[in-house]
């Protein structure tokens, strides 16, 4: 298969590769009925096989040589069999391939939209992890197909606040799970979706189901992915309601800290690295902003390693959404850099890279000016030195604060503030780790 020889020698390795073969008017035609009654009326791994097999074939075929009728026969089949009780490994390829098909399809599947959107949601409950991540990104293919969105979001927050048709009868560990994946396929449809909204109430019931479970329930992955949704759900309904959320969800809860239960302090940061990390950010209150700095500098000496790793996210989020940057970089350097060391707990040291990589994308080119130098500085000698996640970690950083991306401009305005011992490694780490990334996933930091 092409996704196995693309990386051996002599190969395209991440890049595009079209099969001359297929390329061509109905080029595909002769093999589709094969791959139809292997989905069909094959046995488990028969199916595995002709589904991820599908979309291999449409990965190296041009959208030109796709045609809609072409698409609309392949996707028909699927769709009719990943409701029937198969295997996950079975669901996991054909839920992939109808994200692959939506890629490639876009307007001209818009009336499989209802059957897509099915699809996904119930994919959202299986007892299978891979499934429900799969189905969180094919809702997000989905969402510039979609037209009413409503619908969708009344199901996902009945479903996360565990009230939905989905969630009878199924154990807590399992409810949980549930719950998670619904949350984050609830926020990817805020962010994807959310200005298509039509009836008002949608927004506010988004927010007010992230608000519930992020005070009352136990689980730390749920309290992140409802603060997710608080986050774009405050991005969505604007400043003022971002500021009450801060107020009463934050600040008046930080008015008791040393009284508050580890879950709550959890909380806290995360519903701050969520809503200072969107746009809405930079226009809150000064004065709610700097108490929340604040907040979350005391957070990030907590006691408990969930609390300091959530609080080290927040600050990068909170730095990056500031609108006097050399300011608030005086008051946070010094507990940013504390926390940059190797005898630090793994998680906190990550989670220090992770909130520089929000400030760098919120801040664009800030690490590369005589301000950010010393934070930038310590991430280098992060990235040579430590446990090797770490250093993926603080690689990863570097990569956006240098802007690697785009060439190698933002190492040269690096190497010119930079002192020679500096310049020399970071030169060495740019040749030798940074040039050789092509992206850097950060989406959801």
């Amino acid at each position: 298969m092409v996704s196995d020889a693309r990386y051996r020698k002599g190969g395209v390795g991440d890049g595009n590769f079209f099969l001359p073969g297929f390329n061509m008017p109905k080029g595909l035609e002769p093999l589709l009925p094969v791959y139809q009654r292997g989905i069909l009326y094959g046995d488990a791994t028969v199916r595995e096989a002709a589904a991820a097999g599908l979309g291999e074939l449409i990965t190296i075929t041009a959208n030109k040589f796709l045609a809609g009728p072409f698409l609309i026969k392949l996707t028909g089949p699927l769709l009719r069999i990943v409701g029937d009780r198969n295997p996950s490994a079975v669901k996991i390829a054909i839920v992939q391939t109808l994200g692959l098909i939506l890629t490639k399809g876009g307007p001209v599947l818009r009336a499989f939209v209802p059957q897509f959107q099915t699809t996904f949601v119930k994919a959202l409950s299986d007892p299978s992890r891979q499934v429900r991540i799969e189905a969180i990104k094919a809702l997000a293919l989905l969402m510039p197909l979609s037209t009413r969105v409503d619908p969708l979001i009344k199901e996902l927050v009945a479903t996360s606040l565990g009230k939905g048709s989905n969630t009878t009868a199924v154990e807590t560990a399992g409810m949980v799970a549930i719950q998670t994946a619904t949350l984050e396929a609830l926020a990817v449809v805020l962010k994807h979706g959310g200005k298509k909204v039509k009836v008002a109430e949608s927004i506010p019931s988004s927010l007010d189901a992230g608000k519930e479970l992020l005070v009352t329930h136990e689980d730390d992955g749920i309290r992140e992915s409802a603060a997710k949704v608080i986050g774009y759900a405050c991005e969505l309904l604007g400043t003022d309601e971002a500021n009450a959320v801060l107020q009463e969800y934050v600040l008046d809860k930080a008015s008791k800290l040393s009284s508050c239960s580890v879950e709550t302090k959890h909380g806290i940061a995360c519903i701050c690295r969520r809503v200072f990390s969107r746009s809405v950010g930079q226009e809150i209150d000064r004065n709610i902003y700097k108490s929340v700095s604040s907040t979350i500098q005391t957070l990030m000496k907590d006691d408990k390693t969930m609390v300091k790793e959530a609080a080290c996210v927040a600050i990068g989020a909170v730095l990056g959404s500031s609108t006097e940057f050399k300011s608030t970089l005086s008051l946070v350097e010094k507990n940013i850099v504390k926390c940059m060391d190797t005898n630090e707990e793994l998680p906190v040291q990550q989670a220090v890279a992770n909130g520089l990589c929000v400030t760098a994308r919120l801040q664009s080119g800030v690490f590369r000016t005589q301000e950010g130098l010393v934070l930038i500085n310590n991430a280098l000698k992060m990235a040579m030195s430590g446990a090797q996640r770490v250093q993926f970690s603080y690689n990863d950083f570097l990569w956006i604060a240098l802007d690697a991306q785009n060439g190698e401009t933002g190492l040269e305005e690096y190497l010119s503030l930079a002192h020679f011992d500096n310049a020399k490694k970071m030169q060495a780490i740019y040749s030798k780790v940074l040039a050789k990334i092509k992206t850097v996933n950060d989406d959801e930091l």
